[in-house]
């Protein structure tokens, strides 16, 4: 069980938290895995942004701050006076750690991966801390360990660690399994682990849903259960699609295509030790437990009536394009323009080529657009195979996404006159060889109107 920043940052949440491993202990042998409460992580960023421009101030402040935001927490979930004062001391030991680690950053005015690594990793150091605490408290056998503790190794590509999965295994099982066997529930440090040296590393985005599914493959579990603030993965963004409903089963490559295309939902990444073992994994809200959720499965079970399983989107995009008559049978014009996007630290979200190669459009975050547009400057200017660059800055990504769609004759004709019905205008499509999505580019004005066509046409509410 692995529950989110949202269901361990207050104190109504961590009550249902504990209710719920409590509830389901008592038939089930459990781990859980938790992320650091809802916004530490930030803080933490800041704070060793902060420090390396050597600003003691406000690494005083941050850690004062942390330091009172998780004291009043604890305090009012743990009610014996031993277990309170345990935990306190372990925060005041963590935080003291925290504060030191910032200070080295400050006197040395630079961070490098490794080190902010080490500071993020006291987020879920201290709310699992307060977790554990609370469920001693209430009854519940428990035992705090770091990702390293657990048994998760990684390479040392900080930021964005990769997990060694034979050692890990062998590492969790030894680790984990006396516990279990014990009753003795672990409550483990989501996002972070080690390398081999024992060096902390993080594991990107949707590092807490990565330790859960790690954890799984390597225990051989019978499900993951990623317990969030949604009841499961949605036909729509709910704010954007007030008919959007709860999809009840999809496979693991649905569910990756929707994380790309701006799902709130588990990171691709995160999906591949369950997809690669076929472990269940389910999604499932701590504060509606007993409501709908989705079960995300090794197979594609294909239904008539579900041809498309959702419509997401990607807003605050900007979309790039490079043409050019020079580009016209010339090998690599594309390599050279994706070259220079990555380069310059830019990720393309989309990418169309027209079949006269004489242009190329590529869609970025917005907040790329500038250095996007600098980066094609070179080979405009060096090589002279782009003629020009043109940009549009407020575009948004629709995607449709569905197994049911390969081999169906006649999707994308419904979908696309489903959107110029009403009155949207497409100015960039894609679609892959898998045929498990088509995405389009359309005006940021015209994503809502977009995603609703597509919505109703395809039934998705009912």
């Amino acid at each position: 069980m692995k529950f989110g920043g949202s269901s361990v940052g207050t104190v109504e949440a961590l009550k249902s938290v504990v209710a719920l491993v409590s509830d389901h202990s008592t038939a089930n042998d459990i781990v859980v895995v938790a992320s650091a409460m809802n916004g530490v992580t930030n803080s933490l960023i800041q704070a060793a942004n902060r420090a390396s421009q050597r600003d003691e101030k406000h690494v005083a402040e941050a850690t004062e701050q942390l330091r009172t935001k998780h004291e009043n927490v604890c305090t009012r979930v743990i009610t014996r006076a031993e277990g309170l004062k345990q935990t306190l001391g372990q925060l005041n030991l963590e935080l003291r750690e925290l504060e030191k680690a910032l200070t080295g950053i400050s006197y040395l005015g630079e961070l490098t991966p490794r080190s902010r690594d080490y500071v993020l990793s006291f987020g879920e150091k201290l709310s699992t801390l307060i977790l554990t605490g609370f469920l001693l408290d209430s009854g519940v056998r428990a035992r705090r360990l770091t990702g390293e503790e657990a048994g998760i190794v990684t390479d040392a590509s900080f930021g964005e660690a990769t997990p060694l999965m034979h050692l890990t295994q062998q590492r969790a099982n030894e680790t984990l399994r006396p516990l279990i066997e014990k009753h003795e529930i672990p409550v483990v440090t989501g996002y972070i682990a080690a390398t081999q040296d024992g060096v902390p590393t993080t594991l990107g985005r949707g590092g807490s849903d990565y330790t859960a599914t790690i954890i799984g493959s390597a225990l051989g579990a019978d499900e993951v259960w990623i317990w969030t603030d949604v009841d499961g993965m949605m036909t729509a963004d709910p704010k954007i699609e007030p008919a959007a409903k709860t999809i009840r089963e999809i496979s693991f490559m649905e569910a990756m295509e929707m994380s790309h295309f701006g799902a709130k939902a588990m990171h691709p990444r995160a999906l591949e030790p369950a997809a690669k073992t076929g472990l269940p994994v389910r999604v499932k809200n701590t504060f509606n437990p007993n409501g709908p959720d989705t079960l995300i499965l090794q197979d594609q079970h294909i239904r008539s009536e579900n041809i498309v399983k959702a419509v997401t989107s990607v807003r605050a995009a900007s979309m790039v394009t490079v043409s050019g008559e020079g580009m016209h049978g010339t090998p690599g014009t594309a390599a050279k323009a994706l070259n220079a996007l990555g380069k310059n630290d830019v990720n393309v979200l989309m990418i169309s080529q027209s079949s006269s190669e004489t242009n190329i459009s590529l869609v970025v975050a917005r907040s790329d657009l500038e250095r996007a547009i600098t980066a094609l400057r070179e080979p405009l200017l060096k090589e002279s195979l782009f003629k020009e660059a043109t940009s549009e800055a407020d575009v948004s990504i629709v995607a449709a996404v569905g197994a049911g769609m390969k081999g169906t004759l006649g999707i994308a004709a419904r979908l696309f006159r489903a959107v110029a019905d009403n009155g949207v205008n497409v100015k960039m499509i894609a679609q892959g060889s898998s045929e498990l999505n088509i995405s389009f580019v359309v005006r940021e004005d015209d994503v809502l109107k977009s995603v609703h066509a597509l919505h109703e046409e395809f039934r998705l509410g009912d």
